[in-house]
């Protein structure tokens, strides 16, 4: 894909940056306590609260990772939406209000307010921190991911950006500034997204292709009696060589120098040859697309339909459709998507990208990349099912999420703030519906990065909308590692130091400490999002909420519904959610690829966690609280039963 930077789009970026430092180091002279740090001083209205809950869930994975998973593989990434939002259920009826009586600044407050135990302090503080790190990885991907396009800088450098500025943020005014940054781009999020599905459904549906792409080719080809490619109908063309690859065959054919991939399709007589969209790293380092040097700018269009089906009869083009019209005739249609296959050739690194044409009703319901249908086995199954149990029950065991709930004045704010977030996100979940199936059709698609759909989707419609939705998802990429920086400083400093090792900081030292801490924890942020660079970040925030719901939730649930939960049960759990889930991801198929060492050699072959770790955690709190009941005469009621409810 072609990425040229804009003056605008910088200049809007830079006046975005300006701003949001402006209000860093103003509401840093508000900062006077650990309370103000920490929790914004409790002062923030539940409305303000509200959007700012938007604003902090309405991170890199929902705007950038979940557009681009539905541009990709259509209702399949739809359902990231419909887990993300179904675990806001969990928070508002379970949570929310108990969590506020409880709490004070973290997790680790609410989880020891009955107990004053060392282990679940600790414990609770290393989980906070653990899986606000694994939400960071994903954010800092999003952040590199967008300055390419929108700056011309390499990914690494937007992971810098982004780094820098948040650690700015968080050492001056903690979360009183990230709360009013969440609340402005959250704001702004969900209506510059709605101009841009205006602009998807006035623009209508068409597959006629952008001349701003070179198109891929079609020759015809004569197959061999041993089923290799042994001519072409083009005479420029020369055979090179053949691969083959997971069951599909590939021709390297040379044309004035240039050499490039073919994918053989049909079968007996009637063989074509397609030209593939490849990307071959050689062994010196230099990277031809389509085997010419990137500035050549030899990229395809992807991303279109194959015919377009109205009421069952094909038309050319079909302008201005309302938001329904638009999704029928995408499932009428054809829509040509494309596959990747990767491999060595003769010491090269190759990359191919072929067309396969996918019937739009096949998009329109799960099965493109969650195998729970057709080709279904009992593994696909289970990792489909693990994933929507981590989404549905991550939500309500984000630290960064939790602690929003100690920012607002009563449990009864708590709980308002909780349905004005619920209706914010849920209408930006319907628009993200849109904006991916919009770039899905539109030819805008980087098959590099399927995070970039969305703002490349606005760049198809002038480049005021793409700078400003890419300024707005960069913000929120700010928003929301704001949010973690502050949740792990608080996990460090009041939950480790404060309490676990007792050192008894006054309030002043304890936001110093919370200022190093971000610093800390910004830099290691930078590291990992270098390190995940090519990974989808809905499909990395999944495992975060993996994690969350294995090491936070059942501690939460059981706590506050059971009353043979003890200290020693809530420590178990925790510890087994972390190592568990950790365990399993360190093991799983993508992190296998990532070493270097074949998905398909990984000795686990779920991707999502979820199924074993979550009901493991629930049942190591259930084990250990049952043998580790204290006397009658000194079990203690709960907090929570001792006050009523205080609006």
């Amino acid at each position: 894909m072609i990425y040229e930077a804009s003056p605008f789009a910088v200049g809007l970026f830079v006046a975005f940056v300006v701003l949001v430092l402006w209000m860093s180091f103003y509401f840093a002279r508000r900062t006077q306590n650990a309370k103000d740090y920490y929790a914004a001083g409790g002062r923030i209205h539940w409305a303000v609260n509200g959007v700012a809950f938007a604003g902090d869930y309405l991170s890199a994975a929902s705007f950038l990772g979940i557009a681009g998973m539905i541009a990709f593989y259509g209702y399949d990434g739809f359902l990231y939406s419909i887990g993300f939002l179904a675990g806001w259920v969990v928070a508002l009826f379970v949570v929310a209000e108990p969590l506020k009586r409880l709490g004070k600044y973290t997790l680790s407050d609410a989880l020891d307010a009955a107990f004053n135990s060392k282990a679940i302090q600790l414990s609770a503080g290393i989980s906070a921190l653990v899986v606000s790190v694994c939400y960071l990885i994903p954010q800092m991907v999003g952040a590199g991911a967008l300055v390419t396009p929108l700056l011309g800088l390499p990914h690494f450098v937007g992971v810098l950006i982004v780094g820098v500025i948040v650690i700015l943020i968080v050492a001056t005014a903690g979360m009183t500034s990230t709360t009013y940054v969440q609340f402005i781009k959250g704001g702004l999020l969900i209506i510059c997204s709605t101009i841009l599905v205006i602009a998807v459904l006035n623009n209508g549906v068409s597959p006629t292709p952008s001349a701003e792409f070179h198109q891929p080719a079609v020759l015809d080809a004569t197959i061999g009696d041993d089923g290799t490619v042994i001519a072409v109908s083009d005479a420029r063309y020369t055979i090179v060589n053949q691969h083959q690859q997971r069951g599909m065959q590939f021709v390297l054919l040379e044309q004035d120098g240039v050499q490039t991939w073919w994918s053989v399709m049909g079968e007996g007589d009637s063989v074509q040859l397609h030209e593939t969209l490849s990307r071959t790293t050689r062994a010196d380092g230099v990277t031809l697309y389509n085997g010419a040097p990137q500035e050549d700018g030899r990229f395809f269009q992807v991303g279109s339909l194959s015919r377009i089906v109205v009421n069952g009869e094909e038309v050319d083009r079909l302008d201005r459709v309302g938001p329904f019209q638009f999704l029928a005739v995408i499932q009428e249609s054809d829509v040509i998507r494309y596959s990747s296959v990767k491999f060595n050739y003769e010491g090269d690194s190759v990359t191919v990208w072929y067309q396969t044409v996918t019937p739009g009703e096949n998009l329109m319901r799960p099965g493109v990349r969650f195998k729970i249908d057709e080709g279904s086995t009992l593994l696909s199954k289970l990792d489909f099912v693990s994933l929507m149990l981590a989404l549905f029950l991550g939500t309500a065991a984000l630290p960064h999420i939790l602690i929003r709930y100690y920012t607002v004045r009563s449990p009864r704010d708590a709980r308002k703030s909780t349905i004005v977030a619920i209706i914010a996100i849920g209408f930006f979940y319907i628009l993200t519906l849109f904006m991916g199936m919009g770039a899905m059709v539109s030819g805008v698609l980087d098959v590099e990065s399927s995070n970039m759909s969305a703002p490349l989707l606005a760049q198809n419609f002038g480049v005021v909308l793409f700078a400003i939705i890419s300024a707005l998802a960069f913000a929120t990429v700010l928003g929301t590692v704001s949010g973690l920086i502050v949740a792990s400083c608080g996990a460090v400093v009041h939950d480790l130091m404060h309490h676990f090792m007792g050192l008894k900081l006054t309030e002043s030292a304890q936001v110093r400490a919370g200022k190093s801490v971000a610093v800390v924890v910004g830099g290691f942020a930078i590291l990992l999002g270098i390190l995940f660079k090519d990974i989808n970040v809905s499909f990395l925030v999944g495992l975060a909420f993996a994690v969350a719901a294995s090491a936070n939730l059942p501690s939460i649930l059981m706590l506050l519904f059971w009353k043979k939960t003890t200290a020693k049960g809530i420590t178990a759990s925790i510890l087994t959610g972390i190592v568990v889930s950790l365990g399993l991801i360190l093991l799983s198929p993508m992190m296998w690829d990532i070493y270097g060492l074949g998905a398909a050699n990984a000795p686990v072959p779920l991707e999502n966690p979820g199924i074993i770790s979550i009901p493991l955690s629930f049942a190591a709190l259930v084990v250990v609280s049952l043998l580790t009941q204290p006397e009658p005469s000194v079990v203690a009621r709960m907090p929570f039963e001792e006050t009523a409810m205080v609006d």
